[in-house]
């Protein structure tokens, strides 16, 4: 028989698992309808079309379709597809962490935490991903001026395309790409390491360890269109496998050369 503390705990975590899911189903809607967009996912899927050599929208009538204007409203859909998008590819990845933070918090009386640190860590991990698409509008926006992505989100032209793919690549196989790998396939070292933050900190900095490992994979959606669903899902699914597998190391370290060579396979017009 339960002890009313160990029925309470249960109860939380049941609770915790319920939100994290429902948001990142919100998520995963938000990005299916194109939020800030005015255009589901499945459209924009359908016009930039499938992984590889589709990926270049060159010659294509993509390319004569007219740009969008840079207003403040157009930005902030922008950064609210963007940020939506993060969310859904990659709170899958970070629950089991909260839910161990979730776990073991309370067991440590050097640990700072109240019913609702799970939730602050959860909103850390969020914040580091807004942050990102804040840069990930930016980005988008100097790429859209300087024509090396379509009006349609994707690469527009060849050698843009390969440098997005090789740095994917090279990044992959850096030491520091390893580090934040380590830390975000360990949770309880992560936890023992980072014990004496706040929920919210910790949170963030988990937040920037998955940072660390994900954001040149993220940048791959300006090579396979920024709302196609083969990028984002692939992309995902990725992370997932580096992150939560056995295998995860040896697998990113795959990807690496894979990308690599698709990239030079892409530079010298070979695919």
């Amino acid at each position: 028989m339960q002890s009313p503390p160990s029925r309470t705990f249960n109860r939380d975590s049941i609770v915790l698992t319920r939100a994290l899911a429902g948001l990142v189903g919100i998520s995963v809607l938000g990005t299916l309808a194109g939020v800030g967009t005015g255009m589901s996912a499945l459209d924009m899927t359908r016009m930039s079309g499938a992984p590889g050599i589709r990926a270049l929208g060159i010659g294509s009538s993509m390319l004569t379709m007219p740009s969008p204007s840079w207003t403040l409203a157009y930005a902030l859909g922008m950064l609210a597809m963007w940020w939506i998008m993060m969310l859904a590819m990659m709170l899958p990845s970070a629950m089991p962490m909260i839910l161990q933070y979730a776990a073991l918090a309370p067991l440590r009386l050097d640990m700072k935490t109240s019913l609702l640190s799970p939730y602050a860590f959860a909103l850390g991990y969020g914040l580091v991903w807004g942050g990102f698409s804040v840069v990930a509008v930016f980005l988008q926006w100097q790429f859209s001026e300087a024509r090396l992505i379509s009006p349609m989100m994707l690469a527009a032209t060849r050698w843009f395309a390969a440098t997005l793919l090789v740095g994917a690549g090279l990044w992959q196989l850096s030491p520091l790409k390893s580090y934040c790998l380590i830390l975000c396939r360990s949770p309880v070292a992560f936890l023992v390491r980072h014990r004496q933050q706040r929920a919210l900190q910790m949170g963030l900095t988990h937040g920037f360890y998955c940072l660390g490992c994900c954001w040149a994979l993220m940048l791959l959606l300006f090579y396979g269109g920024v709302m196609n669903l083969y990028w984002i899902v692939g992309i995902a699914a990725l992370v997932l496998v580096e992150k939560l597998t056995p295998a995860g190391p040896w697998f990113a370290r795959s990807t690496a050369i894979g990308l690599i060579a698709w990239g030079i396979a892409v530079a010298l017009a070979l695919v």
